[in-house]
């Protein structure tokens, strides 16, 4: 049993104390240890290495005491084991040498065997279960085919992916191949990560806010969907679409256990939006934690009550900036910990 499941109790909807808290990129780049290893091990090697993987997990909640742990991990793991070459550049972030751009291209891309191409995952989830000794619960992600597809087809981050875009409404067919098989994938490598010992899973569309509402549905909430009916039933999804506000009514009416909500949502419209019936997560922008320790408890105290204490996980509305201090991040966590009615 899981000593503190606030979060998991949340996710099912469940009148708490008060609300459960977690930050997305909580394992990574603003904490000085993390930063000792990143001195040692380029990117991917601390992905690829069950036993760094698992202690940049937990670094977080030895430090803070966060009510739920994220698998340190990227998105970019799916590709990789698609048979897609994908490095990470110092200073520039993603770059995949070899973008899917037609039919030619396409037809390399493999639906892989996921224990085979992404076992240091497993591994990883079952060491970090291990670190943290059931305090809290661990949660497991994966970018959506959307997301996955944008870096694929464009080959680098990018500020519209209009190549991606250009892909999807020149050549659709090609391009819903392409989802197809980047679904199927997550399904499957998601599903092993539950048999690992997930507790829930998230799914980030960090890039569906790049779509209009009417090319979303298309183009990537169909595929989320589809992720969502494959898990249900195993483990709480949450979904997550930045700059997605537009989609929440759609998205509520899911098997969703949670949606995550960015910050240019205020919390009214997202409770107005999804009807008030489903978990929300979010919504505190980034770089509001640069604000003073004692404005950040502050505004964290409003957002509570604005949300309401149920039905609701206090989180970024994106991940937390690599700039942010301590002490900061500190009193975000301690601000939800010391909420009371």
């Amino acid at each position: 049993m899981i000593k503190n499941d606030l979060f998991l109790r949340a996710l099912k909807g469940e009148t708490v104390d008060r609300p459960p808290v977690w930050m997305m990129r909580q394992a990574g780049r603003y904490l000085p240890e993390f930063m000792e290893l990143k001195k040692k091990y380029d990117f991917f090697t601390r992905c690829k290495t069950p036993e760094l993987a698992s202690e940049i997990t937990v670094q977080p909640i030895r430090r803070y005491g966060m009510d739920a742990a994220i698998l340190f991990s990227d998105i970019l793991v799916i590709p990789q084991a698609m048979n897609v070459e994908v490095e990470m550049k110092p200073d520039f972030g993603p770059y995949l040498p070899n973008p899917i751009r037609d039919r030619k291209s396409l037809d390399q891309v493999i639906i892989p065997d996921v224990h085979e191409e992404l076992g240091y995952v497993m591994e990883a989830i079952t060491a970090t279960k291990e670190k943290l000794n059931n305090e809290v619960p661990l949660i497991g992600f994966a970018g959506s085919p959307w997301t996955i597809l944008c870096y694929m087809v464009q080959g680098q981050g990018s500020k519209n992916f209009d190549k991606a875009k250009e892909f999807c409404f020149t050549q659709p067919v090609l391009a819903h191949e392409l989802l197809n098989k980047i679904t199927l994938t997550t399904i499957a490598y998601l599903k092993a990560k539950v048999k690992a010992g997930v507790n829930a899973v998230q799914v980030f569309d960090s890039w569906g806010g790049m779509l209009s509402p009417t090319d979303y549905q298309e183009f990537s909430w169909q595929y989320i969907n589809q992720i969502i009916e494959a898990l249900k039933d195993e483990v709480p999804v949450i979904a997550f679409g930045k700059g997605c506000w537009f989609a929440l009514d759609v998205m509520a009416k899911s098997n969703a256990s949670a949606l995550g909500v960015d910050w240019t949502c205020s919390p009214r419209n997202a409770r107005y939006l999804t009807g008030g019936n489903i978990t929300l997560q979010g919504n505190f922008d980034p770089s509001r934690l640069l604000s003073p320790p004692a404005e950040i408890k502050k505004m964290v105290h409003q957002m509570i009550n604005e949300f309401g204490k149920d039905k609701y996980i206090v989180n970024l509305g994106h991940g937390i900036l690599p700039n942010i201090p301590l002490e900061n991040a500190q009193a975000f966590i301690e601000a939800v910990k010391e909420y009371k009615v």
